[in-house]
């Protein structure tokens, strides 16, 4: 229970003008551009596109900017946004196999038809500092390759040509929408993907290390990770065909688990998934290994208790504006809670004392 704080309202405005200065910073320094939000911070764009569940480089610059950085609080104001925005259509499935691939990695096998391709990524980088960077006018190495126009299959094709992957199951049903519809437990794969895709990256890593660390008995190999460019086509009834409206980057996950089969079903892989906006690997897996530990009782495995394979624990607890809303909460006014609270423990010590007096 809240009560009303009078006079205020300057004190806000004070602090809403005190936060503009300190974003703005020295004035002597030129200020930054969206440009140049969206061209060098690249990662922490997609990063606030996936969460935001908003593809706009543009809009989730702003974002990061308004939120001088605070990549949580630019989530939070690019979902905002995105409420206002009106829905006007579904887009078509996109077909992954279709990518224009920047980036494509298999952990299972060394020669993938199409080639390893290592790509944009920190993983070879020794991580130490690079003081070059300090100079204003970086020139950067031109790559000796970029991505090819050209489609690669799926790695996890050849393992299905041997009917050594488990095969998906196809309800025919159309997924539940999560920012329209409220999660009911226990949920569908679909929906506990669309949540683990907006979800926190944080909290999914945390949760996805502690399958790693034994927490549900899930060792996982990455069978394909891969980054590129996908088309997003649109059914249009009064053309009567499909039309090419953007494209966009996404990064896609599989990886391989094992499974020892079951009465109808002989032993055979299994497989998590990911599917994230932008260059988010780092998300696109963790979503993967949590995804297959979420799978425990549809394949008929046992629940070892792990919070990873608690699907309600992980999909009421993943989602970063939620959160950070009931966290934030209690810095609001709670007088009236704490002073009854107050009175609650002075009473029971006052309690205690006349108990002992009458030892």
């Amino acid at each position: 229970m809240y009560v009303a704080v009078k006079g205020g309202e300057k004190a806000i405005d004070n602090a809403h003008s005190w936060m503009s200065e300190i974003r703005r910073g020295d004035p002597s320094v030129p200020n930054v551009s969206l440009n140049q939000i969206t061209e060098q911070l690249t990662l922490g764009v997609d990063r606030v596109m996936s969460e935001g569940s908003l593809y706009d480089k543009d809009l989730a610059a702003l974002a990061i900017k308004q939120s001088r950085g605070d990549l949580i609080e630019a989530i939070f104001l690019l979902r905002a946004y995105r409420t206002t925005l009106k829905r006007f259509s579904y887009s078509k499935p996109i077909d992954t196999a279709n990518m224009l691939c920047l980036r494509r990695i298999s952990a299972t096998f060394k020669d993938i038809p199409g080639g390893q391709k290592l790509g944009p990524t920190f993983d070879y980088t020794h991580r130490l500092l690079d003081f070059k960077l300090l100079a204003e006018n970086e020139t950067p190495l031109s790559p000796t390759q970029q991505y090819e126009n050209k489609k690669v299959p799926h790695v996890l094709s050849f393992l299905n040509q041997e009917d050594l992957m488990q095969k998906e199951k196809d309800n025919n049903l159309d997924p539940i929408d999560i920012t329209r519809e409220p999660i009911s437990f226990p949920t569908s794969r679909a929906a506990r993907l669309q949540a683990l895709s907006r979800g926190d990256e944080g909290f999914l890593l945390g949760l996805a290390y502690s399958t790693q660390r034994g927490y549900a008995r899930n060792h996982a190999f990455v069978g394909e990770l891969r980054i590129g460019i996908v088309e997003i086509e649109l059914n249009i009834p009064e053309l009567g065909f499909d039309i090419n409206v953007a494209e966009i980057i996404l990064t896609e996950c599989e990886t391989v688990n094992q499974f020892q089969g079951s009465k109808i079903e002989p032993p055979q892989f299994t497989r998590g998934y990911g599917l994230v906006f932008g260059q988010t690997e780092r998300k696109a897996l963790a979503m993967a290994l949590i995804d297959r530990a979420l799978r425990w009782k549809e394949l008929g495995e046992d629940y070892s208790g792990a919070p990873a394979q608690d699907e309600e624990f992980v999909i009421s607890h993943c989602d970063n504006i939620q959160a950070t809303g009931f966290l934030e909460h209690i810095k609001l006014p709670h007088y009236v809670d704490f002073q009854s609270e107050l009175e609650l423990i002075r009473k029971i010590r006052a309690d205690a004392k006349r108990n002992v007096k009458r030892l």
